[in-house]
This record gives C-alpha cells, structure tokens and sequence, in this order.
C-alpha cells in the first residue's frame, strides 16, 4: 500500500506522526473443490446432448457412458487425469467434444471405401495416441462396440485407468497400453488423436502402425492452416468436417487422412 502524500507542512505547526502502514488484505485460502456429479446427475445432463449430435445410444451404453465420467471425475481427484474439474465443463469440453464426432465417424465406416476393414471379416482395429484418461477411445468404445480399440499413453496411470474403466463397463474390446505409440507393434485400420500433437508430427510418429488403406482421423479445433501446410507430400487430406459441439463456444473440426494411392504404409 503507497504510503499517502500530506505536502510540506507549515512550520508553526508540528508535524503528526506518519500514519502507521496498514497491511493488504488477503484473501483467505478456499479448500473448495467443485462438486462431482452423482451417476443419476450425468444420466441427466447426457440425453440432450445427444440430441444436439443427433445419436441415439441404448439404455445400457447410456448407462455406460454415465458410469465412465463417474469414475473420470472420481479418478481425476487422485491421478490427474485432466486439467478439468468441474462437471459442467467436463460435459462440453471432453464429452460432448467426443460425442460430436461420432456421427462424421460412423458416416466413413459406412462408406468402407475410405477405412480399411479387417482382413479376412477382422473387426475394425482403432488407436487411439495420447489417449489420457480415454477421451475419445473409451466414448467410441461404448458408442462402437464392435470396434477393437486401443488407447496408448506414455503416462502408465492413465493406462491402467484405461484397463480398469474396461473391467468395470465390460467393454472386452477396449484396450489400454502404456508405451510410446512408436513402440507399439500392432496394425490399426483407423488412427485417431485430440490434441495430440501437430498434424505431421501425429502421422510421422504412427505411420508404421497405419494398416495399407487405412487413414488418421485428427480432432482439432480451429483449422491449423500451418498445420496443412506442413504435411509431408506422401499424405493427403480427403476430408475435413466442421464440428458444432453442444455447449462449448469454440471452433471445432475433424481432419481426415491417408497415404496417397499407390504408397506403402510404411
């Protein structure tokens, strides 16, 4: 606090004492923490949001989907699983944002010709790089139950919340692996990432887990233009789509890859 100015002072009078310094206020520490939603509230807040998205999931993967951001909210307290958390945010922010690319999803397994399916009739085999606490691969995981899908983090927490979120929704087709996606040995028809990494920074560390014919999908926000740019000649774009998330005042979009025609994998 400046310590006032009173100006010269006339000589037949004495000077007061100066004013002792009084201290700055200080806002009391808060322990408050935001309050979790209960598995009844998020059964509540999920249905109008697939409205927005234009989904219709069943009862059970409702349920799912409501018992997942349960144990996320619950879990995140401890391992720190995102840098979210308050419920409400975490509802437009990472579940919505999820569920917003369900449909663009579900519209190029459609078309096969733009995602490699499985050999010999092999279900369709997802990675999902950077996956934190499985934001998108464990939403796609209830919502695509025939899909395989593998979610990988260099973080072995975040896998093994991965591992217990399978065990406990019965999702027997959802995978959680702790290593570097470089390291990983396996072939995926479709590899997805939100907020991962720079686009030629995501193909470049998974193109040797890219099955031949199959394609990147990339959650980003607004379109990086510099991103595109940066793109090696071997890759080309072949679609891009531009999310409305329900709740979140933020551009949005989903960036479609692959390996040009005739160009190996690897």
């Amino acid at each position: 606090m400046t310590r006032p100015s009173f100006g010269r002072l006339p000589p037949a009078r004495k000077a007061p004492r100066a004013a002792p310094r009084l201290a700055t206020p200080v806002a009391p520490r808060t322990t408050e923490r935001p309050v979790p939603w209960d598995e009844a509230t998020w059964l509540a807040a999920i249905p109008p949001v697939l409205d927005a998205v234009g989904l219709s999931l069943s009862p059970e993967q409702l349920g799912q989907l409501a018992r997942y951001m349960g144990l996320l909210s619950h879990w995140n307290a401890t391992y720190n699983l995102t840098a979210l958390r308050s419920a409400p945010d975490m509802l437009s922010h990472h579940l919505a944002d999820c569920l917003a690319v369900l449909r663009p999803l579900m519209a190029q397994l459609d078309a096969g010709a733009n995602v490699a399916p499985g050999k010999g009739g092999a279900p369709l085999r997802l990675l999902d790089v950077g996956s934190g606490g499985g934001l998108p691969g464990v939403v796609l995981a209830i919502c695509c139950p025939n899909l395989h899908i593998s979610c990988v983090d260099t973080v072995g927490k975040k896998a093994a919340f991965i591992r217990q979120v399978a065990a406990e929704l019965r999702l027997p087709h959802l995978r959680g692996e702790h290593a570097r996606v470089e390291q990983l040995t396996g072939r995926y028809d479709l590899i997805t990432s939100r907020a991962f990494a720079s686009l030629a920074d995501f193909v470049a560390l998974t193109r040797q887990q890219l099955t031949p014919g199959g394609v990147w999908m990339a959650m980003k926000g607004k379109l990086p233009d510099d991103e595109l740019a940066a793109l090696p000649s071997d890759v080309e774009v072949f679609h891009v789509e531009h999310l409305q998330v329900p709740g979140l005042d933020a551009e949005r979009c989903l960036i479609w890859l692959r390996l040009k025609p005739g160009l190996p994998a690897d």
